[in-house]
């Protein structure tokens, strides 16, 4: 039997290295392309707010907050809505806490389901 010297592994360890460094290089890349992607979303919700706040009431505008803590997305449906109505020219400016309670029980009424339980008697 053959007994392996160190130049046996020198072939593995560059192969090692190599192998190491380009997944450390898909990771770097993997990695920038979330943060570019997180930097892009928190830009667009940014352009989003100052949207909501040069077209609404303060009150209305705290609802849709207070709303967002609750139920995030109830409240992001509401706010598409919203800015939608407002740029089709549907919704005056600036909208009232009025408004915004009636868009959500509007929503709130889409979204019910009815149940009916029926039971079968032998």
């Amino acid at each position: 039997m053959r007994k392996l010297s160190a130049d046996d592994y020198s072939d593995y360890d560059e192969e090692l290295e190599i192998l190491k460094q380009k997944r450390l290089a898909e990771l770097r890349k993997r990695l920038e392309e979330q943060e570019k992607r997180k930097r892009v979303e928190e830009e667009q919700e940014a352009q989003r707010l100052a949207i909501l706040r040069s077209v609404m009431e303060p009150e209305a505008l705290d609802r849709l907050n207070n709303l967002r803590l609750v139920k995030p997305n109830v409240a992001r449906i509401a706010e598409d809505s919203i800015i939608r109505l407002v740029q089709m020219g549907r919704l005056g400016v600036p909208v009232s806490d009025d408004v915004v309670k009636s868009i959500l029980i509007e929503l709130d009424n889409r979204s019910r389901k009815e149940f009916e339980i029926r039971f079968k008697r032998k």
